[in-house]
């Protein structure tokens, strides 16, 4: 018999939840818990295995770097960085901040306030590698390559990284966390600044500004030859509808324009405030006049705008970038403005910057280019400088920034315990995300432990944050960890409650199972959809090895490992080879198949493994069994 814990809510600061009654006291600050009474990274090896398993080890590396250690100090103990106090983590002395590309004068303002403030631009790889081992935090901007070599010169005494700016795609966060430096952005200052571009780069290519202007600078006087659209009464397509996005609608309503808007988190009541009706992709694209484009570039985004979705699109429809270069097949691109297709394009940013000197899209007559300038006003400058300092300074202060992009904070203990559930929980949470049909947003999730242990004595934080990382970050540039998690999921509309059940299972494990719940949202896969209307999966750590247990009402036994082929199908003799000759076929070779059905002979969902993703051609072979009825392929 299970009995339930209450459903709660769960937006409190990771620092501020009650540790479990048999944790140790948890480190008192962020700096205390990146920094340590040693000089040297201590790293933690931990096994993938729960305990007991019978399966040969699959060992998983935490680096638990740089960790206070409340111990007794004996004689072979080594002493803390001379600048910083063994008992607090705190500076002694005051910390060197280096900055190596320009930073507004308000920023630097701050920093000096706090601690010594080298500026020295232009540093060669070498020369940083050099420099930083004498310095407490760096601020860069997109400019300097924050690698593995620098965080390795720095020999533990860096501590921050701030990125003056939005994009992390220069700092290698990996190296970052083993070496136990919290990196931070400053997401927030340059939002008005990149909106306004936009709507300037919109108007400007509506009215053939950069052409007319370059036309009579050549001594040429072309009136016939410019004529330009309005923008009234035309409909505006935003694509990525976060803090930029929202702007620019709101901007495009005040100059008459219809704006339709697609972003799979936007909720609903948001749109509706600023008048903007939240569509599908292919609805967005195919009937937009004008498409502004604001949405990150990550694995899912790369090079979506490309030869399918401009073929999907009203001819002469408008384009404008001031997002990521990336998101656009720009060889794809040109091919659309020469057909016509697309009419004109007004672009910020590049798959390469600067782009070549002999670009045929930048070279492009029907193309208008500015050298990534969204972010380029005197105030947002400012105000990434101010706000880049204060995360700075916070984090060197030991306090915990909400534009942290690393270093989850979880006891070395905790970790051990729970690290065979930290991959089941990321990949349940990506697998539940790709079950969900676009255009409707996702506003909650819940997840259910099954553990027998008392409630009060599993700490969830890191199962939470990894859940809340595998459902935002396939289609989102944001970072997600414990640190910024709760924070990440609150600012994008979607709200993450939790449940406990005590079930009867050894105690010796911290967790039977992980259920992921997602509400009020259409389902790709309609057998995914529970009997209580929710897209609900389930899994297991097996042997080591995440396993999916149920999807829908449906059982089954799935290693979550490679990709995912779902098919719902009549249950009958024959499934397994039939699907299984057409992947032979293709060249894709399957790891495991596995059947899981309600009722003998009705319906059954068959979960087959694979190695790669099957091409289209495979794919409809399989849609064009008579038995399947619906199915599905899912990236792990």
């Amino acid at each position: 018999m299970a009995s339930s814990s209450s459903l709660k809510p769960i937006f409190s600061s990771p620092l501020t939840s009650s540790p479990s009654p048999h944790s140790p006291q948890k480190p008192s600050s962020l700096l205390s818990f990146l920094h340590s009474t040693t000089s040297t990274p201590i790293s933690l090896k931990l096994s993938s295995n729960p305990p007991h398993s019978n399966s040969h080890p699959r060992s998983k590396s935490f680096a638990v770097t740089n960790v206070v250690l409340k111990t007794d100090t004996s004689p072979e103990t080594t002493s803390a960085p001379s600048n910083y106090s063994q008992d607090l983590g705190l500076p002694l002395t005051k910390p060197t901040i280096l900055v190596s590309e320009k930073l507004g004068e308000k920023g630097l303002e701050v920093l000096r306030e706090f601690g010594h403030v080298e500026c020295l631009y232009d540093l060669s790889p070498d020369q940083l590698c050099s420099k930083i081992s004498l310095c407490d935090a760096l601020i860069v901007r997109s400019g300097t390559k924050v690698t593995r070599q620098v965080f390795e010169a720095s020999n533990g005494r860096l501590k921050v990284v701030g990125r003056a700016g939005v994009g992390i795609d220069n700092v290698d966060l990996q190296a970052a966390t083993e070496f136990g430096c919290l990196v931070v952005n400053a997401p927030t200052a340059n939002t008005v600044a990149a909106a306004e571009h936009g709507i300037a780069l919109l108007a400007a290519m509506a009215r053939n500004v950069a052409q007319a202007d370059a036309s009579i600078k050549a001594g040429k006087w072309q009136r016939n030859k410019y004529v330009g659209v309005s923008l009234v009464g035309k409909t505006l397509a935003v694509m990525g509808f976060g803090k930029v996005g929202s702007e620019v609608a709101r901007r495009a309503k005040g100059l008459g324009m219809n704006v339709i808007a697609h972003d799979p988190y936007a909720p609903a009541d948001r749109a509706r405030a600023l008048g903007v009706d939240l569509v599908s992709f292919d609805q967005a694209i195919g009937t937009a006049d004008f498409i502004s484009l604001h949405m990150p570039l990550t694995p899912a985004t790369s090079k979506v705008f490309n030869d399918e979705t401009f073929a999907k699109m009203k001819k002469g429809v408008r384009i404008v970038n001031v997002a990521r270069g990336g998101v656009i097949d720009e060889d794809a691109l040109v091919k659309a403005l020469d057909s016509g297709i697309v009419a004109q394009a007004a672009l910020d940013v590049f798959t390469k910057e600067p782009p070549p000197k002999d670009s045929r899209l930048v070279q492009h007559e029907n193309v208008t280019v500015t050298p990534h300038l969204g972010a380029s006003t005197k105030e947002a400058q400012e105000g990434v400088a101010i706000e880049i300092a204060e995360a700075v300074v916070g984090a060197l202060k030991g306090e915990l920034s909400a534009t942290a992009v690393n270093a989850p904070m979880v006891p070395p203990e905790v970790l051990s315990e729970l690290s065979p559930y930290v991959e089941l929980a990321e990949k349940l949470g990506r697998l539940a995300v790709q079950l969900v049909a676009g255009g409707s947003g996702i506003k909650s999730v819940k997840v259910v432990y099954k553990s027998a242990r008392d409630p009060d004595d599993l700490d969830t934080r890191l199962l939470r944050a990894m859940i809340t990382k595998g459902i935002i970050e396939p289609i989102s540039s944001s970072f997600v960890n414990l640190v910024n998690a709760d924070f990440t999921a609150k600012e994008k509309g979607l709200r993450i409650s939790e449940e406990r059940i005590v079930v009867d299972s050894s105690p010796e494990l911290p967790i039977d199972s992980i259920q992921v719940q997602i509400s009020n949202v259409e389902s790709k896969f309609a057998s995914g959809i529970s009997d209580n209307g929710d897209i609900s999966i389930e899994g297991k750590v097996k042997y080591g090895t995440p396993h999916l247990t149920s999807v829908g009402s449906f059982d089954v036994d799935v290693s979550l490992e490679g990709n995912l082929i779902l098919c719902r199908q009549v249950d009958q003799p024959g499934m397994i080879g039939q699907v299984g000759n057409i992947l032979g076929e293709h060249n894709v070779n399957v790891s495991f198949m596995s059947v899981g059905r309600t009722v003998l002979r009705k319906k059954a969902i068959m979960a087959i493994g694979v190695d790669e993703k099957p091409d289209k051609e495979a794919l409809k072979k399989i849609g064009e069994i008579s038995a399947i009825e619906e199915f599905v392929f899912l990236k792990l």
